[in-house]
């Protein structure tokens, strides 16, 4: 197989995963329309109640992916096949552990389904319906943990073919059944056919890439090499517990203390919000195995550099996008959903507060588990997960929804944005933290006036749903960029993101084919 550099890798990942991205977004987002047009509000509400409760028992997965994926980049480096093949065995069992304890714990929840719903809906047939949410967990992990090792490949790119293709031929396949016969359980079997189908076929792909997969293997790990996985995996233990409880309870939280319904409005808005992360993730985690192999092969100079650009071109994106999705998301849920799931524009300010905070994390992310840095701040994400259920839980019942996001944001803000930095400028780059949040609180005071010039704009903008999600998207697609660049222009991280993106360009263009 040729090699290609890691800037060619990168590129190839992060502009597959961009055109894929969007394409499974929007087939997605217009399952989601034809789903709220032809299904009752009650429906909406148990889909994104249903859909948290698997994503909190998805703890059992431990992160195990993550830190093995850390372990694979030295041996991928070395080209050393038989250090790979115990590695994916031993990734293999353990997904396999994972698939049994998701079902077991899944299926004891069943008589404490009412607890978790406030105002239970007229919903037929609910467990059958958790039952088929539960199953459709269980199976995405069988077969699927050999994406890791083509991941690690840096070939990122052909599991987001892959995943894409099949969500998409499975959003076709549920808007027929909805406009056909609007049964909801129908739509769920759909789902779970096409996630065996995608992981059979994935499985399959990554057999033809790496035949030694097929290879008997009956080597273990020396026990200091099996000691030091099965730490990180403590680590991202704490830290898929922080990471779960901070970003899946919401809806339980509104379902709990709000109600279902008002769950099922947070899940529309959620939607968008979170295909608008996932595109810009996708595109960010593009970068993540060369980051692993540049972790492995550069020196902390080299990659303080790596970690500035990335960081700058992290918030520049989000801030970017936090600035459309206020701007727009109202009239644009208006228009695809109905007024009735609309919330206030204060509520819509603090998610997209949150998106945007979170959003500044991916790059200092990406580099802390791409160099393995799980250890150092295991504690952090135990205090975040607590932080967020007691101030959500305490706020909610004086602000309602908004107290959800508040305690969100206060937990993020009092643990994440200042530990994870520390650490990479700690244990791997080696300069003191001070001067990143310096330039920190630059970057979020600037963010903040081109926000602010923005939002005075587009208030002179009324009228028709449709009018206004028009001229604000004219003026969200110039103003905030032509800002940000009279702002950094003369900048070295503008200048590199300038010679980036003119050097992308010229390789999309001139790339061919991408398998």
């Amino acid at each position: 197989m040729k090699q290609k550099s890691r800037t060619e890798y990168s590129v190839m990942n992060t502009t597959v995963a961009f055109i894929a991205q969007v394409t499974a977004i929007f087939m997605g987002f217009c399952t989601r329309v034809v789903f709220t047009r032809t299904l009752s509000e009650g429906y909406v509400g148990i889909n994104g109640l249903f859909t948290d409760i698997l994503n909190i028992l998805s703890l059992s997965e431990l992160g195990v992916g993550t830190a093995i994926t850390y372990a694979l980049y030295g041996p991928i480096a070395r080209n050393d096949i038989k250090k790979q093949q115990i590695l994916m065995r031993m990734f293999r069992t353990f997904y396999r552990i994972t698939a049994g304890v998701v079902l077991t714990v899944g299926l004891c929840l069943i008589p404490f389904l009412n607890i978790l719903m406030k105002d239970r809906p007229d919903v037929d047939h609910l467990i059958v319906i958790y039952i088929l949410y539960l199953t459709n967990s269980v199976v995405s992990y069988l077969l699927i943990y050999k994406k890791i090792l083509v991941d690690a490949h840096q070939m990122n790119y052909i599991t987001v073919m892959y995943h894409n293709a099949f969500l998409v031929l499975q959003d076709i396949c549920q808007i027929f059944v909805l406009l056909l016969t609007g049964n909801f359980v129908l739509f769920l079997v759909i789902a779970v056919v096409c996630t065996i189908s995608g992981n059979i076929c994935m499985s399959r792909k990554a057999d033809r890439l790496f035949p030694y997969l097929r290879e008997p293997c009956k080597d273990r790990l020396p026990q200091n090499e099996r000691h030091a996985i099965f730490q990180n995996v403590k680590a991202m233990l704490m830290h898929k517990i922080g990471n779960v409880v901070v970003n899946n309870t919401d809806n339980l939280l509104i379902s709990s203390f709000v109600g279902v319904v008002t769950a099922g409005i947070y899940s529309n808005y959620f939607l968008i919000i979170g295909s608008v992360r996932q595109v810009f993730d996708q595109a960010m985690l593009g970068v993540a195995a060369s980051v692993g192999n540049l972790g492995v092969t550069e020196d902390k100079n080299k990659v303080g550099q790596i970690f500035d650009r990335l960081f700058f071109i992290d918030y520049w994106m989000f801030g970017f996008a936090g600035i459309c999705l206020l701007e727009l998301l109202n009239p644009f849920v208006e228009l695809a959903f109905g007024k009735k799931y609309l919330f206030k524009k204060e509520i819509v300010l603090i998610l997209c507060i949150n998106f945007f905070i979170n959003g500044m994390r991916r790059a200092v992310l990406i580099f802390k588990e791409s160099m393995g840095l799980f250890w150092y701040d295991r504690y952090k994400a135990v205090a975040e997960a607590v932080l967020n259920l007691v101030i959500s839980i305490l706020l909610v019942t004086h602000f309602g929804v908004a107290g959800v996001f508040i305690g969100t944001f206060c937990s993020t803000v009092l643990t994440s944005v200042w530990v994870e930095p520390y650490v990479i400028y700690k244990y791997r780059i080696e300069k003191p933290v001070t001067g990143f949040f310096v330039k920190y609180a630059g970057y979020l005071g600037v963010m903040a006036a081109v926000w602010g010039i923005t939002e005075y704009c587009c208030r002179f903008i009324s009228g028709q749903a449709f009018f206004v999600l028009v001229l604000r998207l004219m003026i969200c697609l110039i103003l905030p960029n032509v800002l940000l660049w009279v702002v950094y222009r003369k900048t070295v991280e503008w200048r590199e993101l300038w010679n980036l993106l003119r050097r992308i360009t010229k390789r999309v263009f001139a790339e061919k084919k991408f398998l």
